[in-house]
């Protein structure tokens, strides 16, 4: 939660926006500083300051800092894709992943076979390289995918989509 020192003479973003007085008591005054007016234009013009106001007042205090955050992202995200907002970019991630977890197989399965058909390798101390199968498993993304699995590649059911 912010601090709520005394504020200078000057009103917070959302009165100067709504062309207002600022009171001492305004809701706005500690989450849209007078030094941050676009934050409060873009949340104001998805949401609306009535809509806002409500929200905030019926928020516990020690959490409106955090509501104001998530309200000034999801503003941000409605305004780039009026569509879907948070919901567009989280699909794109998503999409990316399993993308990733493919190349990740493919690199695995080709590193496998490389491993499986060439004589060892030596590095630079004359110590032999770990295979793929010595090395110790990574944690993450790399869990959904099995090396005694030949079809590894072909089944992408193990991925989860949400769309």
């Amino acid at each position: 939660m912010r601090n709520h020192e005394p504020r200078a003479s000057s009103s917070c973003a959302a009165c100067k926006l709504l062309k207002r007085r600022c009171t001492p008591s305004c809701i706005f005054a500690p989450y849209f500083r007078s030094d941050e007016p676009k934050k409060f234009a873009k949340v104001h013009k998805v949401f609306g300051a009535s809509n806002v106001s409500k929200i905030l007042n019926e928020v516990p205090e020690e959490q409106r800092d955090e509501t104001v955050n998530s309200l000034a992202y999801e503003a941000e995200a409605r305004l780039r894709d009026p569509v879907y907002g948070c919901i567009g970019a989280i699909a794109l991630l998503q999409r990316r992943m399993v993308e990733l977890q493919v190349d990740l197989a493919i690199a695995r399965a080709r590193l496998a076979r490389y491993s499986a058909s060439s004589p060892p390798m030596l590095n630079d101390h004359g110590s032999m390289i770990p295979t793929l199968a010595e090395l110790p498993a990574c944690g993450g993304f790399a869990d959904c995918f099995s090396q005694n699995s030949s079809d590894t590649m072909n089944d992408l059911s193990q991925f989860p989509y949400i769309f």
